[in-house]
């Protein structure tokens, strides 16, 4: 009984270790990251609201507000604040959708699509320097799996 105890420990204590790195990690992307779009005056939700608007699939038509939580994986009440913000400084448009008049339709325009194509080359930058130590396989490894790890956080 006690050997399994040793190990639940164990592995209680490695498990615990992955999720305080998480969590310092996140702390860091968050607060390293604002220093590279900081000149932009956005912060890094602006910044992956941008580059969601931005993708190819949605740059024409836009991205409804809840296909907008759903990529991001926000709350409405978070995603509403950024976006206010971000269509303030008319960097963002709310648009009715053409298919559903109740619906808003989020897009990027000529004005955030200017501050975009600006933070492309400081976002480069601090992927760069944040992954300098990865290998190219250990990357798209580490991609796969905080993916895996996303997925198994979302089915509990």
């Amino acid at each position: 009984m006690a050997e399994k105890q040793a190990k639940s420990d164990i592995e209680f204590d490695v498990a615990n270790r992955v999720f305080f790195r998480l969590y310092q990690a996140s702390n860091l992307m968050h607060k390293q990251g604002a220093r590279y779009v900081e000149g932009f005056g956005a912060t890094t939700q602006q910044w992956a609201v941008l580059g969601a608007l931005a993708r190819p699939l949605v740059r024409e038509k836009g991205m409804t507000v809840k296909d907008l939580i759903e990529f991001l994986d926000v709350s409405r009440q978070n995603l509403t604040a950024v976006l206010d913000r971000l269509e303030a400084r008319d960097w963002i448009a709310r648009d009715k959708d053409k298919d559903d008049g109740r619906s808003r339709r989020i897009r990027l325009t000529r004005k955030g699509t200017t501050a975009w194509t600006g933070m492309l080359e400081p976002i480069e930058a601090f992927y760069n320097a944040s992954l300098a130590r990865f290998s190219h396989d250990e990357q798209i490894t580490l991609y796969r799996l905080l993916d895996r790890l996303k997925t198994s956080l979302a089915n509990i």
